[in-house]
C-alpha cells in the first residue's frame, strides 16, 4: 500500500486536471487578469484530510505533494501530549521543511477547555487556533489571544451549526474584538447555506485569517463532499478573489471524502488547484 501511494504521489499533481472540468469554462470567464498576476497564493493542507494516516505518512505526503503549509488537527498532534511531547512532533514536522501554521478545528465549549487548548497552542508552538468557542467565552479567548500571542481563527461550520454556521455569524461577534481573533472561511460548509464563497471571501476580508478549500456537488445543506473540480463550487472565482484582495494566508485543501484512501483525492485536488492557478496567471 506504501508503494502505490508512493507512486501514485509521483505520477500525480498535474496541472491539465483542470483542463477536463467545467472550471475551465470559469476561467475563460475571468477577463481581468492583470489583477491577479502579481500575487502568490500558498496552498497547504488541513490534515483533517489524512486523519486515517499516521503522522510519519502525512510528512511524506504532503513533502511528495510539494505542499508546506500545514495546519495539524488532533490525530496527528494530540491534545493530551504533554510539553515535551507536542515540542518532539513540531521539531520533526519542521526539520522537514514543513510550517506548522495552526492547529483545529478546535471546539471550545467550557472555561477549563479554553484554558487548556491555548495552553496547548503555546506548548505545540502553534502561532494560531482554527477553532470554534462558544459565544459566551469569547470575553476570555481575548484574554487568552493576549496572553499567550496565539491567533484565533473563527471556524464557520454551515447550516446545520447553531453558533458559527456562516462568515457573517463569525465577523458579526468578532469585529470588536481583539485583532488577533478572525475568520476561518471553510468554502464548502460556506456553499452549503447557498452563499458565494468568492463573495464571502471578498466581503470579510479585513478579519480573514485562513481558508478551507473543498468541493461540494450541490449548494444545499446535505451536499455531498467530492474531490476538487468534481463538484459545484466556483473554484476559479474563489481563487482568482483570493488573489484579487492579495489574501497572504494559507489556503488548506481539506479533503473529507474516503478518509481511508485520502491520498487519492488529495492528489488529485493538490493537481487541480494548481491546474487552475496555472491558468490564472
Amino acid at each position: 500500500m506504501a508503494i502505490t501511494r508512493k507512486n501514485f504521489i509521483k505520477t500525480s499533481g498535474l496541472g491539465v486536471l483542470a483542463l477536463g472540468t467545467s472550471s475551465f469554462k470559469s476561467v475563460q470567464n475571468i477577463t481581468n487578469y492583470a489583477d491577479l498576476n502579481d500575487h502568490e497564493l500558498n496552498i497547504g493542507l488541513a490534515s483533517y484530510t489524512l486523519r486515517k494516516y499516521s503522522l510519519d505518512e502525512l510528512i511524506d505526503i504532503t513533502e511528495r505533494l510539494g505542499l508546506k503549509d500545514v495546519a495539524f488537527k488532533s490525530f496527528h498532534l494530540p491534545y493530551e501530549a504533554n510539553k515535551k511531547e507536542l515540542t518532539y512532533i513540531h521539531e520533526k514536522v519542521t526539520a522537514r521543511g514543513l510550517n506548522l501554521y495552526g492547529g483545529g478545528v478546535i471546539y471550545m465549549k467550557t472555561e477549563q477547555g479554553v484554558e487548556t487548548y491555548f495552553t496547548y497552542a503555546h506548548n505545540a508552538g502553534l502561532p494560531m487556533i482554527i477553532g470554534a468557542p462558544e459565544h459566551n467565552l469569547l470575553p476570555l479567548v481575548e484574554q487568552k489571544v493576549k496572553e499567550t500571542n496565539v491567533k484565533l481563527a473563527i471556524h464557520n461550520h454551515g447550516p446545520e451549526d447553531k453558533i458559527f454556521p456562516s462568515p457573517k455569524s463569525v465577523y458579526d461577534n468578532i469585529k470588536g474584538l481583539d485583532d488577533r481573533i478572525g475568520l476561518c472561511i471553510d468554502v464548502g460548509h460556506t456553499f452549503r447555506l447557498g452563499l458565494d464563497p468568492a463573495a464571502e471571501l471578498i466581503k470579510y476580508q479585513d478579519k480573514l485569517f485562513d481558508v478551507h478549500i473543498k468541493d461540494i456537488d450541490a449548494p444545499v445543506a446535505d451536499g455531498e463532499k467530492t474531490v476538487l473540480g468534481h463538484g459545484k463550487i466556483d473554484i476559479p472565482s474563489i481563487l482568482s478573489a483570493l488573489k484579487k484582495i492579495k489574501y497572504a494566508g494559507i489556503v488548506a485543501i481539506e479533503y473529507e471524502k474516503d478518509a481511508n484512501h485520502a491520498i487519492y483525492g488529495l492528489s488529485e485536488s493538490v493537481g487541480y488547484i494548481r491546474g487552475i492557478l496555472k491558468m490564472l496567471s
